[in-house]
């Protein structure tokens, strides 16, 4: 996805004769129908453990293991000379696939340990590890460009090769090292609260009512404001540096390879994961980002001596900005199904995780399409080697307003967000107090105060179990 959102656009203006529409339409389109199938994933995988298929192979990792080979499908992206019809299906196909596979995959922390540290660290770990994908995701194409010469679409060909059998690989091999609630478990829970969703009307006002909890809709804003911007900033840094600063996509990619700064940052946002919870991360990570977006703009305007390392330096800078965007979202996701468990009393970890894909999908198409829009009404032309100063202008202002103003408003919402570790405690404490036969009339008031500023309903009406 990384390598999606940095070359794809480039990939389809510059090697395939389509035009900045064009592409953008593909992205959001696919991703438009995508979002409806990640919405049918998250249902479907909540409640496949009542097939024999689910009881056998689990709710969670029959989709991934049967959808682990199909990641091979990658590859059919980054052939070059086709027309506009065949990049619309096989990214249509390969969202629709990866879709099916990441919702399960998603819901995996909060089943895996309902501790928070042991959640930090696991989620840490495998940002630990799509640090360093992310840094060959950046790293490889530039070398492939170097060594191939930037012409020709072979280097994206054979980048899609390679990342298509790394995908296919690392997926399966955390298929069968993984694991979930046992099913016995999830019949056990669900046989304490009566529940009957069967008509597509009931399954969307099923999804409608996790945007009743506070904490998801708040996290839900910085997860769309802020992952939307990152993505709108990856998808024209090519153009920026190749047009408004005069360089190469070699440059590019190098300079987005810098992300390898993001392994040494996980270690150090995990850490504050921990002692200092989200809301500082966020603070620290959109803040440095924007002052960093600022900086691009600058470049572009004063075209400063020794332009490369000037360059490198704010890229680095940035870098450590999002490599911490990344990082927080996703580890704060695995705490919202607690809040939800202890409201509802039932795990919807799938559904939460359709939901934040669907609505991040539909964001990102919109902005996908309107990215193209922009630079087509500014006098782009697909495949010219140089650009007018219009156009220029345009691509630098997309960097630094338009991914800008989404950052800020994500670090305007953080800065209002309530979950951390010691209110996280406060309700695993709760929830498996209620799960064990306590009752609601001896919550104490902190607990209660805490319950509700988190979820945004009153206590009194939690935890249906006991009514």
């Amino acid at each position: 996805m990384t390598i999606i959102g940095a070359w794809m656009m480039f990939f389809y203006t510059q090697y395939c004769g389509l035009t900045a529409t064009q592409g953008g339409l593909i992205v959001g389109v696919s991703r438009v129908v995508d979002a409806f199938t990640t919405l049918m994933m998250g249902s479907l995988t909540d409640h496949f453990h009542k097939t024999r298929l689910g009881r056998r192979f689990g709710r969670r990792h029959f989709f991934m293991l049967i959808g682990s080979p199909l990641l091979l499908s990658y590859v059919t992206l980054w052939i070059g000379g086709m027309d506009f019809w065949y990049y619309l299906a096989t990214y249509m196909a390969f969202e629709v696939i990866s879709s099916a596979i990441m919702i399960p995959y998603e819901t995996l922390p909060t089943e895996m340990t309902k501790d928070y540290t042991e959640r930090t660290k696991l989620s840490g770990s495998r940002m630990f590890i799509s640090a360093g994908a992310t840094f060959l995701a950046t790293f490889i194409p530039g070398q492939l460009f170097r060594i191939l010469g930037q012409d020709s679409p072979i280097p994206f060909l054979i980048n899609g090769a390679i990342f298509a059998v790394i995908f296919f690989v690392c997926f399966f091999v955390t298929t069968m090292t993984t694991w979930e609630l046992p099913v016995e478990e999830v019949l056990r829970q669900e046989s304490k609260v009566t529940e009957e969703k069967v008509s597509p009307l009931e399954i969307v006002k099923e999804y409608a009512t996790t945007l009743k909890n506070r904490s998801f809709r708040k996290h839900l804003a910085i997860y769309l404001l802020s992952f939307t911007g990152k993505d709108t900033f990856n998808t024209v840094f090519a153009y920026f540096c190749t047009f408004c600063l005069g360089l190469t996509a070699t440059v590019a990619a190098n300079m987005l390879s810098l992300s390898i700064v993001g392994l040494p940052v996980t270690f150090v946002a995990g850490y504050l994961m921990i002692k200092r919870g989200p809301k500082f991360l966020y603070v620290s990570g959109y803040g440095l980002m924007l002052v960093m977006l600022v900086a691009y703009f600058c470049l572009f305007v004063f075209k400063p001596s020794h332009l490369i390392a000037w360059l490198f330096v704010v890229s680095l800078l940035y870098q450590i900005g999002r490599a911490t965007l990344e990082f927080t979202p996703w580890n704060v996701f695995p705490f919202i199904p607690d809040i939800d468990e202890l409201v509802t009393g039932r795990n919807r970890a799938g559904e939460f995780a359709a939901v934040m894909t669907f609505c991040r999908k539909t964001t990102v198409a919109v902005a996908s399409i309107a990215t193209g829009w922009i630079l087509d009404r500014s006098g782009f032309v697909h495949g010219a080697q140089t650009q007018t100063p219009g156009v220029r202008m345009a691509i630098a202002l997309v960097l630094m307003l338009f991914t800008g103003t989404l950052i800020m408003l994500a670090l305007l919402v953080a800065l209002t967000f309530k979950v951390n570790p010691a209110n996280h405690e406060i309700v695993r404490n709760e929830l498996e107090r209620l799960k064990n036969g306590g009752s609601k009339a001896d919550a104490d008031a902190r607990t209660r105060t805490i319950v509700e500023q988190l979820s945004g309903t009153p206590y009194d009406e939690a935890w249906p179990v006991e009514r």
